[in-house]
């Protein structure tokens, strides 16, 4: 596993994928580079965009389910921009108690969780590579709020297809999830180049090429893989429209894969 990646570096004329997929939501946090790329993608990738909104629609129903079932602390890793929805603001409409660590390699993505929950007492960011999930998991901010001898939430939404397989995400996951209590979950999605047609899977792999983005290429075997040992969820690995819809089932765009799995 690679860990000689230097630190993000902040520079508004460089697009940036968290800043992008803020303006794919509507949000106000980018600059002029993020909107240029995003709108690039979108003219040549309609659907694309649509993707963006089915994964925060998911993690949204994915959160409640959680905390249906008596989740109660949360670890956000590789958050992006806050907007709308955060973990935290729908864990607070459920129980005010309830504790979220977001953690993100993006100075500038920390600097507006640290901002916001300037005040919270129960929430916190956390500015942390989640390839080394030793340092976040011994980190002082992280035991402060999440006790693992309590079952966790681990949220991992578009996040993995940025990790090349030398990264090892299947391990990642294997070692946030190892000190675990039995009852925590991880919520993931994943690109699923299957799910879309060629030639827009074309047109993905230059835009990440031109951005210097990974975006891995994996199949649904290899997806559903980086789950390990966890149990899914019914429905299990599918599109994220398809994941305990609570509206009218809309067509999936085919761009992810989404699913929720428990630590027995």
């Amino acid at each position: 596993m690679s860990h000689d990646r230097p630190p993000k570096r902040f520079n508004p004329a460089v697009p940036n994928e968290a800043r992008m997929y803020d303006y794919a939501m509507g949000g106000k946090d980018n600059y002029r580079a993020d909107r240029d790329a995003a709108e690039r993608i979108g003219a040549a990738l309609p659907s694309a965009l649509a993707g963006v909104r089915e994964n925060r629609q998911f993690m949204r129903r994915a959160v409640r389910h959680l905390l249906s079932v008596g989740v109660r602390q949360f670890l956000d890793l590789g958050c992006g921009m806050p907007g709308r929805g955060n973990v935290h603001d729908l864990v607070a409409a459920a129980e005010p108690s309830a504790t979220v660590v977001y953690v993100d390699n993006e100075p500038m993505v920390v600097n507006h969780f640290q901002a916001l929950l300037s005040s919270s007492s129960v929430a916190t960011a956390l500015l942390a590579d989640i390839r080394r999930p030793g340092d976040i998991l011994s980190s002082p901010e992280v035991g402060k709020l999440i006790d693992f001898r309590r079952p966790v939430g681990i949220v991992l939404t578009a996040v993995l297809h940025y990790f090349e397989d030398e990264d090892d995400p299947a391990g990642l996951v294997k070692e946030f999830v190892s000190g675990a209590a039995p009852g925590s979950h991880v919520v993931l999605t994943h690109y699923h180049p299957e799910g879309i047609p060629p030639e827009d899977r074309a047109v993905t792999a230059e835009f990440a090429a031109s951005l210097n983005v990974t975006m891995a290429q994996r199949s649904r075997v290899e997806i559903e893989a980086l789950f390990g040992d966890l149990v899914l969820v019914e429905p299990g690995l599918v599109p994220p429209p398809r994941w305990r819809p609570d509206r009218p089932l809309r067509d999936s765009t085919g761009w992810l894969l989404a699913g929720v799995a428990r630590k027995p």
